[in-house]
């Protein structure tokens, strides 16, 4: 089978700029993909690098175009608002507008294909609620990337559900926050996985609704991603978790430390690669699996191999 190196991107909203920083570590260290899968905000990263490449300044741009997100207000804070808009219908804007003309203020043009772009072949994933299942925009090379893009980050309540041809497409994290499988499916040999969720920001003992709601979200990401990992373990494909997270919880709506988290996704990422937990891709096991297998044979055995 032909080897493909796949970049899984998974959502987070403004954390998605830790990505944007890891990029370019893996990138600097010459480790480049032959797919690209994207859910939500690792849908924009996606696409941008499948129309840009590869290159040095590619990063520029894409750290370029980060830092105009974090001006732009593109996600107001103002959720709760937001939320009884949408519950009542009242959203005049379908999908919210500033997302939309964003995206097309970065070249991406509302007739550009997914066909179209040069550099790598992307996956982008939407959920539909009335098929409960997920939805993959890129297999069909005529697939237009707009209308993917605004799939895969149709978050509620700042994008409305979409109706699609009788499917109702909300953002790809409900079905598969860090799309493992996505990547399993359209031939992913081997995965590299750039995961945001921050199940810490949340204390124990907190309580409330919404920190409530928060943790059912988390355990049921964290649950997605168990059940992905297990699949490509059946499958014998090897999966490298890069975890980048913040010390300080940051919404996902908050944009006002994106520079901050361009340089913390590409800190995070160059202490793995120089770690050595990604110099060996190409072998079965993931390193995390590699280092559990270490830990659970017995002292004498270890103290002998060390």
């Amino acid at each position: 089978m032909k080897k493909k190196l796949a970049f899984a991107l998974g959502g987070g909203g403004s954390r998605g700029a830790l990505q944007a920083g890891a990029l370019r570590a893996l990138l600097q260290a010459n480790i480049q993909p032959d797919l690209l899968v994207g859910t939500s905000i690792g849908s924009v990263n996606a696409i941008f690098m499948a129309m840009h490449g590869f290159s040095p300044q590619m990063l520029d741009k894409l750290d370029e175009a980060w830092l105009i997100v974090a001006k732009a207000n593109l996600f107001p804070a103002s959720t709760a608002w937001l939320t009884t808009q949408m519950l009542l219908n009242y959203v005049g804007v379908y999908p919210y507008s500033g997302i939309k003309d964003y995206f097309i203020a970065q070249g991406i043009r509302p007739d550009l294909r997914f066909g179209d772009l040069p550099h790598a072949p992307v996956i982008l994933v939407s959920t539909d609620l009335n098929g409960r299942k997920p939805v993959y925009y890129g297999n069909d090379p005529q697939d237009l990337v707009l209308d993917g893009l605004i799939a895969s980050v149709a978050l509620p309540p700042w994008v409305s559900p979409i109706d699609a041809g009788g499917r109702m497409l909300v953002d790809g994290g409900m079905i598969s926050n860090l799309p493992i499988e996505p990547a399993l499916a359209y031939g992913a040999t081997e995965i590299i996985a750039m995961g945001l969720s921050n199940p810490n920001e949340v204390s124990e003992t907190m309580s409330g609704i919404g920190n409530t709601w928060t943790k059912f979200l988390n355990t049921i990401e964290a649950r997605q991603i168990q059940l992905e990992l297990a699949l490509a373990r059946a499958r014998n494909v090897p999966v490298h978790i890069i975890d980048l997270k913040t010390l300080v919880p940051v919404p996902v709506y908050d944009f006002s430390q994106t520079q901050f988290l361009l340089q913390d996704g590409y800190r995070q990422t160059k202490w793995v690669l120089d770690s050595g937990l990604l110099a060996q891709l190409g072998q079965s096991d993931t390193w995390l699996l590699r280092l559990q297998k270490i830990l659970q044979r017995p002292q004498k055995q270890r103290d002998k191999n060390e």
